[in-house]
C-alpha cells in the first residue's frame, strides 16, 4: 500500500517515508506529550465530468485538544453508480484502517472507520449503507455514518470540494 499511495498533511507538507512509519512516529510523539489520541478514517469522492476524485484521510483528535490529519488523494476514470462509489470510499478507508490496525492497537489508539452515507432512507447513498456497515464490522472496525462520520463528510469532504 504505502509505494502506491502519496500522503501529505493538511498544510500539503509531503508524508516521504511509508505512512505506517509515519503513524507510529506521530503517535510516539503525542504520547510522549501526554496527549491521548483517537483516529478517524475516512473517504469521499466527487464527480467531476469524466472523472472521480476520491481524498482518504486520516484524522486525529486529540481529546480536548484539536487535532490534525493526513490526506490522500486519488483519481479514476471508471464510471459507477452512487452504490459502487460509495464502496469504493468505504473500501479505500478499510485498507488504509487495516494497514494501520496493528500500529493503533501498539499504541492504544481507537479508531473508527467514518462512510459518508446517509442514514436516512430518503438519500440516494443509504442503498448502499447496510453493505458498508457490514464490510467496516466485518473486518472488526468501529462504523460510523452521517451525521457522526465527520472524517469523510468534513474533513475529507473539503479537500474534493474545497
Amino acid at each position: 500500500m504505502e509505494q502506491e499511495q502519496q500522503w501529505r498533511k493538511l498544510s500539503g507538507e509531503r508524508i516521504r517515508i511509508p505512512i505506517t512509519d509515519e503513524v507510529s512516529k506521530v503517535l510516539t510523539r503525542e504520547r510522549e506529550m501526554g496527549h491521548e489520541l483517537k483516529a478517524c478514517i475516512g473517504t469521499d469522492s466527487q464527480v467531476k465530468g469524466k472523472i472521480i476524485e476520491f481524498a482518504t484521510v486520516i484524522v486525529f483528535v486529540r481529546k480536548g485538544k484539536g487535532g490534525f490529519m493526513y490526506i490522500h488523494n486519488e483519481i479514476t476514470r471508471l464510471r459507477m453508480s452512487i452504490r459502487q462509489r460509495m464502496l469504493a470510499e468505504v473500501s479505500r478507508s478499510i485498507e488504509v484502517a487495516y494497514a494501520l490496525c496493528n500500529t493503533f492497537s501498539r499504541y492504544s489508539v481507537d479508531m473508527e472507520v467514518h462512510a459518508d452515507i446517509n442514514t436516512n432512507p430518503s438519500f440516494k447513498s443509504n442503498d448502499a449503507l447496510k453493505e458498508a456497515m457490514g464490510y467496516i464490522m466485518g473486518m472488526g472496525f468501529a462504523f460510523k455514518a452521517k451525521p457522526e462520520a465527520f472524517a469523510s463528510s468534513s474533513c475529507a469532504n473539503k479537500v474534493v470540494n474545497p
